[in-house]
């Protein structure tokens, strides 16, 4: 807006102390008191809008203000209980706001199954054995991928479970810590880690 326009005037901003002095001119609501209501103090539970009090009386009326006016103690408990999701219903991990006679809900797996292309399966494993997988066909294994199992005393047809834990059951047994430092049983190993590492870069581990 610019500075010269006429809209500018008409546009007026109440200075910050011109609430107080509007309020300072009503009295207090205290029965019997002259004196300025410059005070706010709350109407009370479920009701809206403040009194007004001079600084005695508001005084007076925190003192013995109490929220809870009129409510039991299991009524004070359920409010504070609830107070501290802000009144709002919540449910138990798991559950939701369904009535009970609604039916149940799908698992995750059931959901999972409706988007599921036919014939991927579950190619990482997000949904463990509750997926119903078909088993993947591997390719056929290379002449330097069938020597690496083979090294590995391992047939063509072993997993990646397999391979690992036939890796570690190896290094244990060739490793210079556990035969007394055989150079044979070095060799060994190192023919060992190799065919791994190998069958790693080929995807196969």
């Amino acid at each position: 807006m610019k500075l010269d326009s006429k809209y500018f005037d008409s546009i007026r901003i109440a200075p910050k102390d011109e609430a107080p002095k509007a309020a300072a001119k009503l009295g207090c609501q205290w029965k019997g008191c002259r004196s300025p209501g410059s005070h706010r103090a709350p109407r009370g539970r479920g009701q809206e809008g403040y009194f007004l009090f001079c600084v005695d009386h508001v005084r007076q009326f925190n003192a013995t203000y109490n929220y809870f006016d009129g409510m039991s103690s299991a009524e004070v408990e359920s409010f504070q209980k609830n107070a501290t999701t802000g009144h709002r219903p919540t449910w138990k991990l798991g559950e939701n706001g369904i009535a009970g006679d609604a039916p149940p809900q799908p698992s995750g797996a059931e959901r999972y199954a409706r988007f599921r292309k036919p014939n991927r399966g579950d190619p990482h494993d997000l949904f463990g054995e509750e997926t119903a997988r078909e088993p993947q066909k591997r390719r056929g294994l290379k002449p330097l991928e069938r020597k690496a199992l083979d090294t590995m005393h391992l047939p063509e047809t072993a997993t990646k479970a397999d391979i690992k834990s036939r890796f570690k059951e190896l290094v244990k047994r060739h490793h210079p810590d556990a035969n007394g430092g055989d150079r044979g049983s070095e060799e060994k190993l190192r023919e060992i880690i190799q065919a791994y590492n190998y069958l790693k870069q080929a995807g196969l581990v």
